[in-house]
């Protein structure tokens, strides 16, 4: 399976940390991001059983930004989804989806978890590559942060070995190439309203593709001419 970090960003009840170890251990997922949690006690130990080791080298963090720092993917979590097309920052791929599309891949992709209650905040939301999402009741959606935890980890430790895949464009490139679109956005004069929304979206393509170095490349050539051809008033070529 991929190197995996788990992100909880903002969790509420120590227990539930304690569990989320405990499942970490169960499917050899070792490191674990606490992003702003509540504080940790004997209950979050208790339940973490033999996955201990885990919360006791947890690292803490003020920032979901710190807790990315390093992960080339970043795939975010919601039980609140959309079914259209518009809303480009609620449109979920299966876990089971992501972690087949992930299979292969070396580099460490963070899993990020919100808060019991309100989940990740949009522009939480807005800083992952990709948003997955574990199927369950419409009447109910929103699974325990544990059980959540759980079954996507499950997912990715399923897909077993896989071959190597092209090395990807890492986490600083794809950063790099968003501000490309970005400026190309600005160069054909694209509608400020729709600017975020349009970068959001181009960014959650992004991460469900992977793009490889050699694709980053490619792209981020044509970006830069195209934004260059554009101001200058020029033909291609």
């Amino acid at each position: 399976m991929p190197d995996v970090r788990i992100v909880l960003v903002g969790p509420k009840f120590e227990g539930n940390i304690g569990a989320v170890a405990r499942s970490m251990a169960n499917f050899d997922v070792r490191e674990l991001y606490l992003v702003d949690p509540c504080a940790v006690g004997d209950d979050a130990y208790r339940r973490a059983k033999h996955g201990s080791d885990i919360l006791e080298n947890a690292v803490t963090v003020g920032t979901l930004e710190e807790a990315l720092e390093d992960c080339f993917l970043v795939a975010g979590t919601s039980g609140i989804t959309t079914k259209g097309d518009r809303n480009y920052t609620r449109l979920p791929v299966l876990a089971g989806e992501f972690a087949q599309h992930v299979s292969g891949y070396e580099e460490k992709i963070a899993v990020v978890f919100g808060r019991e209650d309100i989940g990740l905040f949009q522009e939480e939301l807005n800083k992952c590559d990709v948003l997955i999402t574990v199927p369950a009741s419409d009447v109910y959606p929103i699974l325990n942060l544990s059980h959540a935890a759980s079954l996507v980890m499950y997912e990715l430790f399923q897909t077993g070995k896989a071959a190597r895949r092209a090395e990807p464009a890492d986490r600083a490139e794809k950063e790099y190439m968003l501000s490309f679109f970005d400026d190309l956005m600005d160069a054909i004069d694209y509608p400020e309203h729709r600017r975020s929304d349009t970068s959001v979206m181009f960014r959650r393509m992004m991460g469900r593709s992977i793009p490889t170095k050699y694709e980053y490349n490619t792209i981020m050539g044509i970006f830069g001419d195209a934004s260059k051809i554009i101001r200058n008033g020029k033909k291609w070529g």
